[in-house]
């Protein structure tokens, strides 16, 4: 697409291919009350000096408190606060009437049960296209250890759910598989009992993500990506584990092996097992609706952990 066509919404969701923290951004307004927003533009500039940056709509309701606010804080959430972050990015008269929160050493308002964070002196006030970008020195700050929230293409990824499921399956050479989608298609691999089913290789290490990628890349097609975990589940007849994710293929992709299958035909009655047929229909559904989670479970039952969309 070249510049003269830009469609906004098109460049916007292309920025949002880059998995990014969420953060929530503060300062107290001229009146000494606290505002604020959620923002993943944010990003370490300095060490020495210790300086940092986020980046602020011109639109934004909090603009012109922000812009000429002595300081800011901001607040990188952690996995948990999904719902903090969906509060700040709302158009809520109060949006810290729901949280606990403190004021910083720097006069900043903090968020309780952060990952971490900073509170900084307003050093430059940048103007950039239809953002301005607030560039603070560190004043204050404050790691928690706690695991932090992601956010890419529209969903929010909670990384320590993947670490403790995949963790729980790495006993016994667990089987690794992959749904992976091609505009609206999916790739099916052809069995020696001629039913189809994902690509799948035993894990015989510890890195499954890893492992993945290169059996995909030397068997199927090299643009091919890994993206998030999507299901772990034993099957219990077999007494495997199965450690599944999500994966996309580039547009002109044409699989070595298998073959990519629209996802409204999906040929549930020839797939090899039942768990793949439920696995797929979930993905069929979750598809339609832009909003996908983990399931952690057996091949009948289990939970479905949701990766929900921002608000």
């Amino acid at each position: 697409m070249t510049n003269a066509s830009f469609d906004p919404r098109a460049l916007r969701d292309s920025f949002g291919a880059f998995l990014t923290g969420v953060t929530v951004v503060t300062a107290c307004n001229a009146a000494g009350n606290p505002i604020g927003f959620t923002a993943n533009s944010f990003a370490s500039v300095s060490l020495d000096p210790p300086l940092l940056l986020v980046c602020l709509a011109k639109t934004s309701r909090n603009f012109a408190a922000m812009s000429t606010a002595k300081g800011f804080a901001v607040n990188i959430l952690a996995e948990t606060q999904m719902a903090i972050s969906n509060t700040f990015a709302k158009p809520v008269e109060d949006r810290f009437a729901s949280v606990e929160w403190r004021i910083g050493p720097n006069g900043g308002p903090i968020l309780s049960g952060v990952a971490a964070w900073f509170d900084c002196s307003m050093a430059n006030l940048i103007d950039a296209g239809d953002h301005v970008i607030l560039l603070g020195r560190v004043e204050a700050f404050e790691n928690s250890a706690i695991s932090g929230l992601g956010y890419a293409r529209g969903s929010y990824v909670t990384p320590a759910l993947a670490r403790e499921a995949v963790a729980a399956a790495a006993d016994g050479h667990p089987l690794l598989s992959a749904v992976i989608e091609r505009n609206g298609e999916i790739l099916l691999i052809a069995g020696d009992d001629k039913r189809w089913r994902l690509p799948q290789i035993a894990l015989e290490g510890n890195e499954p993500i890893a492992a993945l990628q290169d059996y995909l890349a030397t068997t199927v097609s090299p643009n091919i990506e890994i993206g998030f975990l999507y299901s772990v589940y034993e099957n219990k007849s077999s007494r495997r584990q199965h450690i599944v994710y999500r994966g996309t293929a580039a547009g002109e992709t044409k699989p070595s092996a298998g073959r990519f299958v629209s996802i409204a035909d999906l040929p549930f009655d020839a797939l090899d097992n039942q768990a793949t047929v439920d696995l797929l229909k979930r993905f069929a559904s979750e598809s339609a609706l832009g909003n996908f989670g983990v399931y952690v479970g057996d091949e009948k039952q289990g939970t479905i952990h949701p990766l929900a969309r921002k608000a």
